[in-house]
């Protein structure tokens, strides 16, 4: 045999074991918490506080969430780059974009259904669960415009941000930390209960919702319809919000 012929020597164990605790370290940095801790006491230097009157602040909240969201998205895509990986193929893979739009409008009732079927059965399985009477979020809907203007800040900070960093999260562990299933099964549920401010019947439900989405991903290897969806939803949620204060 040639010796060109020779097949490469694989990792050593320290390497994997670096490349195992830089993913570990780029998930936490990219799971939000660093960055929304840190660009909250940004905004308090600046004297931008998160109530008025003992309400949630309306600027505030949007404000936060779409730098979070922009800051998050950078952050996320220089990793990737850093690592020689490029975002289109781990975002978008090789499917067209049109079929994964028309799927992820088809899913978005389905995932209301789903949700509203996983809230009924249980509140009435376990009411202990609805321990949150109104979610927080809904006092920042009181008016048609503020409707829209969140339903759009939904799109980009949860439909576009939450669903490329679900996929950059399940990237890394399919890579270096067990594989993808055992990612979709743990950040499933911390994603579940980065809701839980919301009630736990919200933190099941979400928890639920995460893994679909995350699923989707999976077997499709693209953001798009998950995105789609996962969009579609918040702004289905933000307008039934709205009609129920009516």
């Amino acid at each position: 045999m040639d010796a060109t012929d020779q097949p490469l020597p694989g990792p050593t164990s320290n390497e994997l074991a670096t490349a195992r605790v830089s993913a570990l370290f780029e998930i936490a940095l990219c799971s939000g918490i660093p960055s929304q801790f840190a660009l909250a006491y940004m905004f308090a230097l600046a004297g931008f506080a998160p109530l008025e009157g003992g309400e949630l602040s309306f600027p505030y909240i949007t404000t936060l969430l779409l730098v979070d969201a922009t800051v998050l998205i950078a952050l996320i895509f220089w990793l990737l780059r850093r690592h020689g990986e490029r975002p289109r193929d781990v975002f978008l893979g090789r499917l067209p974009i049109g079929p994964e739009i028309r799927l992820g409008i088809g899913l978005t009732p389905l995932v209301f259904a789903l949700a509203v079927i996983v809230l009924s059965a249980a509140r009435l399985i376990f009411p202990a669960l609805h321990n949150v009477k109104e979610n927080p979020l809904q006092q920042l809907i009181q008016t048609p415009t503020q409707a829209l203007i969140l339903a759009i800040v939904a799109t980009i900070s949860g439909g576009l941000r939450e669903e490329i960093q679900r996929a950059f999260i399940l990237h890394r562990f399919e890579q270096y930390l067990g594989g993808a299933r055992l990612g979709l099964i743990l950040y499933s549920l911390v994603f579940g209960f980065g809701h839980s401010l919301q009630g736990w019947d919200a933190v099941l439900a979400t928890a639920m919702l995460g893994a679909f989405w995350g699923a989707v991903y999976l077997v499709r290897r693209s953001i798009v319809a998950p995105v789609v969806s996962h969009s579609g939803f918040n702004a289905a949620e933000i307008f039934v919000f709205l009609a129920s204060r009516r």
